[in-house]
């Protein structure tokens, strides 16, 4: 074809498109009726908080029955219709632990009164954590029972909870202080029993909120960012769910 006959159906295109498609998007940004779809190149937080996915299928909390401070027995049963927290920790424990029970009574009093919110708090030392140590340790941190229950009972399916169930490391390791080892994570569970968490901006849930870093410190010696502002934000969420 003529390279002149070229130049004038390109000019053409490029004037029907101005003519009939940029009014049209020029219209749609006015009323602000771009869908999500329509960016391109932009990574946009979910503010509906994910489900934590094994082989395609929303991870629920595997059954469970322990016996609480209290000497009552507590079931996975009831905090159904709650939004609750769930940890593990050991009372003698002398790095982590602490920071983290702290991080709950915060948390807590965040929710007080609402009958709705609740903490479970694993012991993955329970031939040492009996009721009574446990009670004591609650009054040590202040812990209100209204809601949390430090849990104590079978050393084999605190540890099957809590690697298999939640997926949160917990061992035992001499070499280290205090003996045991684990992560530090708050798992986030909903009404109906499912793992729940916000996404990252590329819409992948974190799946797990940091425990063991104090809210007011804003991060760590190692940079990483103190994660219970925005537990508690989430916690607020599935609440209105």
């Amino acid at each position: 074809m003529n390279k002149k006959y070229t130049y004038v159906w390109v000019s053409l295109i490029i004037l029907i498109f101005g003519i009939i498609v940029i009014p049209r998007i020029v219209e749609r940004l006015s009323s602000n009726t771009v869908v999500e779809n329509d960016r391109l190149n932009v990574s946009v937080q979910n503010d509906k908080l994910g489900y934590i996915l094994l082989d395609g299928k929303k991870r629920k909390v595997p059954s469970f029955e322990f016996i609480n401070q209290d000497s009552i027995v507590v079931s996975d049963k009831d905090y159904l219709g709650k939004v609750y927290v769930v940890d593990f920790f050991f009372t003698r424990c002398p790095s982590i632990c602490p920071v983290m029970t702290t991080n709950l009574v915060d948390i807590q009093r965040n929710f007080k009164g609402n009958k709705n919110f609740g903490i479970a708090s694993f012991s993955i030392t329970p031939e040492f954590d009996t009721p009574q140590v446990l009670r004591t340790y609650a009054e040590k941190y202040k812990i209100q029972k209204s809601g949390w229950n430090l849990l104590t009972g079978d050393k084999d399916a605190v540890y099957e909870l809590a690697n298999a169930g939640f997926n949160i490391f917990a061992a035992e390791m001499p070499d280290v202080p205090g003996g045991f080892e684990h992560s530090g994570l708050f798992a986030l569970v909903d009404k109906e029993g499912y793992i729940r968490s916000r996404k990252d901006e590329f819409g992948n849930p974190i799946v797990y909120y940091r425990g063991a870093i104090l809210e007011k410190d804003g991060a760590n010696d190692q940079g990483e960012p103190e994660e219970i502002g925005i537990l508690k934000s989430d916690i607020q969420k599935l609440l209105k769910e």
